[in-house]
């Protein structure tokens, strides 16, 4: 019964796996550029900090869904 899952779980796993990737390069370019312009436009910088964190909520719910994933 679990095999017949096996597959679909499979394959979603591996979207999702280089999905989270791609994720964690997002998250640090963009706090590369809030870094960036710092001292010049906070008003940018504090904006792109907030995109940053919902990136990381976003990023860490991803890897909650793997690690269940895992567990099927």
């Amino acid at each position: 019964m679990g095999l017949r899952y096996t597959r679909p779980v499979t394959a979603h796993h591996a979207q999702l796996a280089s999905t989270a990737s791609s994720l964690d390069d997002l998250i640090k370019r963009v706090t590369a550029a809030a870094d960036d312009l710092v001292g010049d436009r906070e008003d940018l910088a504090a904006d792109l900090y907030e995109v940053e964190r919902s990136l990381r909520t976003g990023a860490r719910r991803l890897a909650t869904v793997l690690r269940r994933l895992d567990r099927l």
